[in-house]
């Protein structure tokens, strides 16, 4: 029987750090307008580790953490074919970014496995309001990693509650309704923002 508490194997953890990697590699080729060995794209992957990346793994780790809490065996799985590509688009100014998935076992009702799905994007909203509030605070290269970071974590938010079979929207939409739609206005809310606070300050 496979345990269910909130450890790593050796096969996750390579695969999250895989992930991790690529994410960073393809956004900071975009950001930089291509691949290149200076000091600004070194920086720009810097930025994307911290922002996309960061994102990213702290959403699929707390999608693992409710899972295990409900008594759910949980791992993440990377998809390297999706890798793979998501560094080659980059290269043309553009990301499709589905670097993984956090794969589950057990039974779970539907509210549980509404809740498992809402708590990734609802951790890219927190990670955004928290990016937010250092951009109040912090200027240089720390400022734009962390405007970075709120514009990123908006994105993978909306992107994340797309009601498409896969994605963490099905499952919340399926669960509950006002929730799913007060998570996707707030997210759209805060991508507004992040625009709206780069064309004004």
């Amino acid at each position: 029987m496979r345990h269910t508490s909130f450890t790593f194997s050796v096969t996750e953890l390579s695969q999250l750090f895989r992930a991790w990697f690529a994410i960073a590699l393809a956004f900071g080729i975009l950001l930089n307008g291509g691949f290149a060995l200076t000091p600004k794209f070194f920086f720009l992957v810097v930025v994307a580790a911290f922002t996309v990346g960061l994102g990213f793994l702290l959403h699929e780790l707390a999608h693992k953490a409710v899972a295990v809490r409900y008594g759910c065996w949980a791992e993440f799985r990377s998809f390297d074919s999706m890798l793979v590509l998501a560094v080659l688009m980059s290269f043309f100014g553009f990301i499709l970014a589905a670097p993984g998935a956090v794969f589950i076992q057990g039974r779970v009702s539907v509210s549980r496995n509404g809740l498992i799905s809402a708590v990734g994007p609802l951790t890219n909203l927190f990670l955004g309001i928290v990016f937010l509030l250092l951009s109040f605070v912090l200027s240089g290269s720390l400022g734009i990693i962390a405007f970075y970071g709120l514009m990123i974590n908006s994105w993978l938010a909306i992107f994340n509650l797309l009601p498409i079979l896969g994605l963490d929207g099905t499952k919340v939409f399926r669960w509950n309704k006002l929730v799913y739609f007060s998570m996707l206005v707030f997210a759209f809310g805060m991508l507004g923002l992040s625009y709206f606070l780069n064309n004004n300050v």
